[in-house]
């Protein structure tokens, strides 16, 4: 290898940078009515996508999501190298059946809601190793899905605890790339969708220069109406690696952006980090409390599922980063790690977190 790409304990960088080319975020009626709705490429008021199912909505969901990325790229599907992609179903049923449908050679990755980072640093690594020129990374959840698998059927009405977050219906999907293919997608571009088309006119692109993967923390939370609760050590923990292996400060970074782990997680995520000194509530912001206004929609302790940090990546990070308001930010998904069977039987339920970092650049091609 001539250069180094790995850093301090856990983290690594890229020695060419890794471009966004094309980013697309599909999602449901009640995210359709939240704040970021303005933000979103497709929105389903029935949740069904034109799916039979739930499941089946679900993988219409992905596929629409993941299609929509490459034709913003300019791409065609058979263009994309490798699908990284995820859900929270029994053997990725959403991702696989969604797949199937496109020519695309498919990895299929888990990390509960922590897909969207774990998906992006494998497709960039992929980039970055030379073993791609462009990859995909695509991530979802349905509410109806979810629910009849891990809690209770929907027609059975339970009484939802205050701490308890409600899964996204939506998708979201990157396709990144090298330089080359940044060139390719600029060529074929011209007057393309959204914010993105002005802003790279201007000689803007928004590129992800590295990451830190996190490791499973387990802090003995068994309560799974309470996904924050088991999420935020993990999200501490990965982030006070981050900045320990690349020498960095809070400070550094104009946002650091949790995934799903809500009220009551990012409260608890912001403490540990505050014991470790850092103090992050300046620039701490979390999916799950962007992506619904709690007062209108009650949605308790805010929004969570595979889905929830993908669309809101995929729409309103990166729009705040190719408009210019941020710079850097550290993209922190978060998971909790329990199947269907593990909680009910009385395990503890572990989290994981990965970190992404995404840096608008001007004049960089």
């Amino acid at each position: 290898m001539s250069e180094q790409r790995y850093v301090g304990a856990q983290s690594i960088c890229f020695a060419e940078d890794i471009y966004v080319l094309g980013r697309a975020a599909v999602v449901g009626k009640k995210e359709g009515n939240g704040p970021l709705r303005s933000f979103f490429d497709e929105i389903d008021e029935t949740d069904l996508f034109g799916g039979e199912n739930w499941n089946d909505a679900e993988s219409r969901m992905m596929q629409k999501a993941a299609s929509i990325a490459i034709r913003k790229a300019g791409f065609t599907p058979k263009q994309i190298r490798m699908l990284f992609a995820g859900d929270l179903l029994g053997q990725l049923l959403a991702s696989s059946f969604g797949a199937g449908e496109m020519p695309i050679p498919f990895l299929g990755v888990y990390g509960a809601c922590s897909t969207m980072g774990e998906s992006l640093l494998l497709a960039s690594m992929a980039v970055g190793g030379g073993f791609a020129d462009c990859a995909e990374a695509v991530t979802s959840s349905h509410f109806a899905s979810a629910e009849k698998e891990f809690r209770f059927p929907l027609g059975y009405g339970n009484q939802r605890p205050l701490a308890a977050t409600w899964t996204v219906t939506g998708s979201g999907a990157l396709v990144v790339g090298d330089k080359t293919a940044l060139e390719r997608s600029m060529a074929q571009t011209e007057g393309s969708e959204k914010v993105d088309a002005d802003a790279r006119k201007n000689g803007v692109e928004v590129v992800i220069s590295g990451g830190t993967i996190g490791r499973v923390t387990d802090y003995g939370v068994k309560d799974k109406a309470n996904m924050g609760a088991c999420m935020a050590p993990a999200a501490a923990a990965v982030v006070e690696a981050h900045l320990r292996d690349f020498h960095r400060t809070p400070e550094d970074y104009d946002k650091i952006i949790t995934g799903d782990l809500g009220k009551v997680g990012a409260e608890i995520f912001a403490d540990i980090l505050g014991q470790k000194g850092y103090q992050v509530n300046a620039v701490q912001e979390d999916c799950g409390l962007l992506i619904y206004d709690n007062e209108l929609q009650d949605t308790h302790s805010g929004g969570s599922g595979c889905g929830c940090s993908a669309v809101t990546l995929a729409g309103y990070l990166l729009d705040k980063l190719y408009e210019g308001e941020w710079q850097r930010i550290l993209f922190v998904p978060t998971g909790a790690l329990l199947s269907p069977v593990s909680a009910n039987e009385g395990s503890t339920i572990p989290g994981i977190a990965h970190a992404v970092v995404l840096e608008r650049k001007k004049g960089g091609r």
